[in-house]
């Protein structure tokens, strides 16, 4: 099954009080591998970011009011994430902007399937922190590209997490970084998956004869 792992970054964090999308970002997975389709634009919110968020991302108002609103790319997106599931780390964040953004074009809010990563970190290590960076510690994730918050970096690390997280791959292992480059964007397949290795004919038969043996003399 196709999965979308996918992040935003905003003007602010409440909805409520007018704040829009400045960056969405989603990379593909097939079969928990990443592939080489990737959607991301910056985005002009019509509005100024504010100062907390701009410590977060970076994005400026002279930046962002040179690129594109949603409502230019809102179909493109639409039809990059349909019929595929979600991986979000807080998902109620990043949906409520996004069908902020549907509302506000007359669109109908999006109906995927979503998984939340922080919510399944939370099940799984309940009272240990449960941020991506957090979690990248647990499982030794380096995410030292991560110096603010930017979509694309934050959808790689976090296709990394939820494949810790939901024990498709040892937590201690490694993974290289990524690079985003237009001309580098291949994502390198997972290198190690658990999987079960069944015995041979000949092993079964050696097996047998083994315990026949040991209980012969455990009982005589």
């Amino acid at each position: 099954m196709k999965e979308i792992v996918l992040d935003t970054e905003t003007t602010g964090i409440s909805v409520e009080e007018g704040h829009r999308m400045v960056e969405i970002g989603c990379i593909e997975l097939e079969d928990l591998i990443p592939t080489k389709n990737k959607f991301h634009y910056y985005l002009n919110p019509e509005r100024k970011v504010s100062q907390k968020a701009f410590e977060i991302h970076g994005y400026s108002d002279e930046f962002l009011k040179k690129q594109k609103k949603f409502k230019e790319i809102s179909q493109e997106f639409l039809d990059f994430i349909n019929g595929k599931r979600l991986i979000i780390h807080n998902s109620e964040f990043d949906l409520s902007h996004i069908n902020n953004e549907l509302s506000l074009l007359g669109k109908n809010n999006i109906s995927n399937e979503v998984i939340d990563t922080l919510e399944i970190a939370r099940q799984k290590f309940p009272g240990s922190p449960a941020s991506l960076d957090a979690l990248c510690k647990r499982f030794k994730i380096d995410n030292s590209s991560r110096i603010q918050h930017t979509a694309l970096i934050d959808c790689d690390l976090l296709a990394k997490v939820y494949i810790n997280l939901i024990d498709q791959k040892e937590p201690t292992l490694n993974f290289l970084n990524e690079n985003f480059d237009d001309k580098k964007n291949d994502i390198s397949p997972i290198s190690y998956f658990k999987r079960i290795i069944s015995p041979s004919e000949d092993e079964l038969n050696k097996h047998k004869e083994y315990l026949k043996n040991n209980l012969k003399k455990n009982f005589f």
